[in-house]
């Protein structure tokens, strides 16, 4: 009703040209709000990326803390809350005041420059796409925020919190910064077409590379492989699962930058990779144990989510259901590998479920991006490549050199950080005795009888 009366109002002064003019009027009235926002803000967009914005750092603060606290041993919960809480508010200042403009600016093939270092000569009005520049600068800090946050689960319950916070700034700067420029800033692997919807290399290959070389570097924890390494709160667990799940949709969902078709293919994709990552582990847990267990029905799906992430934007449905398969199997004996037989104590996961699931996903995009794949078709190759053949050489490549690049990096600064905080490992006493008291002097539960 007002907005009838408000058109009856323009309108007025134009009555007397008669009804055809009067509707060439209208239409041309009608088509000017769609021609302003063809070349500028949008509206739509702008606010499905600040909801998705919110839903990421949901993902960190508090999903991906809770999954990781409820993983470890009650005398060390709060020290994971408090690491992920704390690299979460370091990430953000470093981001905006170069991290940002290094992934993003212009710079060259292998890293921006500092032309928006705290946002220099970007204002509220100032538009990156169809979104305020500003909202975009947001969106992407929360993957700078959750990415080093993963790697906490590489290394929890024995490193020394001035160490954890070293080595995730430094790494964050020298590995995050540089791969998110190759691969989204325009860098040399944006060149060559490799497909990276929302961070299989960036996000999920690094953070997994990065806990393994730690978790190698920094050696197991005392006791490594007994029943006292058990997690102390498979609820909190669980419900931090949830919030993963339910960010994830912002993670690629929002990938796609707009509020379209892309976007809600991707949450669709990115949900039945979920489900059939989780139903998959527990499935093969249910065939080799006897039983499925929470813990894996939970890990199954953040294979899931890891897995599709890359691909998130290039798939359909059905390639959705084959990758969130293959992620239920392949993660599923990549930790057994690691854990059992290699002795390797990533104390969460870290890279046979984000690591091997990142490198599985980006892989497979390559092959399911085809569009001459009958059901499991997708939606077209990167760059100017033209068949499966020539893609899956560009995204190994892309899976190679990032794996490289972090693995290097990652092992050098640990060799750093070690020399400055004089140990990156606490020692045997206060592992025993457990992190939230001696790093924090606070303790998770304080149950009096």
């Amino acid at each position: 009703m007002f907005a009838s009366a408000q058109a009856n109002k323009v309108l007025t002064p134009f009555k007397h040209l008669g009804n055809l003019n009067m509707r060439a009027i209208i239409a041309l009235l009608l088509l000017l709000p769609f021609a302003a926002s063809a070349s500028g803000l949008d509206t739509g967009d702008t606010a499905w990326i600040l909801t998705a914005s919110a839903l990421v750092l949901f993902m960190t603060l508090p999903g991906l803390s809770f999954f990781y606290a409820g993983l470890v041993r009650s005398k060390n919960v709060l020290s994971v809350l408090m690491q992920c809480f704390a690299i979460g508010c370091l990430a953000s200042i470093v981001w905006l005041a170069f991290g940002y403009s290094l992934a993003f600016g212009e710079g060259n093939a292998f890293i921006g420059d500092l032309s928006k270092s705290f946002l220099n000569g970007v204002g509220k009005d100032t538009l990156s796409g169809s979104i305020p520049e500003p909202l975009f600068f947001v969106f992407q800090m929360t993957f700078a925020i959750i990415t080093p946050a993963l790697m906490v689960g590489g290394f929890a319950e024995r490193m020394k919190f001035s160490s954890v916070l070293l080595f995730s700034i430094s790494w964050l700067i020298l590995v995050y910064l540089p791969v998110c420029h190759w691969v989204w800033g325009g860098g040399w692997l944006a060149e060559m077409g490799l497909l990276d919807f929302a961070g299989g290399t960036v996000v999920h290959i690094t953070a997994g590379v990065g806990a393994l070389v730690a978790a190698l570097v920094i050696k197991n924890r005392r006791g490594y492989g007994s029943a006292s390494m058990i997690p102390h709160n498979l609820t909190m667990t669980v419900a931090g699962a949830g919030m993963l799940w339910v960010g994830w949709y912002g993670f690629n969902g929002g990938s796609a930058l707009t509020a379209s078709g892309d976007a809600a293919m991707a949450i669709l994709v990115t949900h039945i990779s979920a489900a059939a990552g989780a139903l998959t582990w527990a499935g093969l847990e249910w065939a080799k144990y006897g039983k499925p267990s929470v813990l894996g029905i939970v890990t199954g799906m953040v294979a899931g989510l890891g897995t599709i992430t890359p691909a998130s934007g290039f798939v359909g449905p059905a390639a959705s259901l084959v990758i969130g398969i293959s992620a239920g199997v392949v993660c599923f004996y990549a930790t057994n590998l690691i854990k059992q037989k290699w002795q390797i104590d990533d104390s969460l996961d870290v890279f046979p479920v984000h690591g091997v699931g990142g490198i599985l996903g980006t892989f497979l995009a390559g092959i399911f991006c085809s569009t001459e794949l009958g059901i499991f078709s997708g939606y077209g190759f990167g760059g100017d490549n033209t068949s499966i053949g020539q893609q899956l050489g560009v995204q190994t490549i892309g899976i190679l050199a990032t794996l490289a690049y972090t693995a290097v990096v990652s092992f050098i600064l640990l060799k750093l950080v070690a020399v400055v905080t004089k140990g990156i490992r606490v020692d045997n006493e206060q592992e025993v005795q457990g992190l939230d008291i001696t790093s924090h002097e606070e303790r998770g539960y304080n149950i009096q009888n």
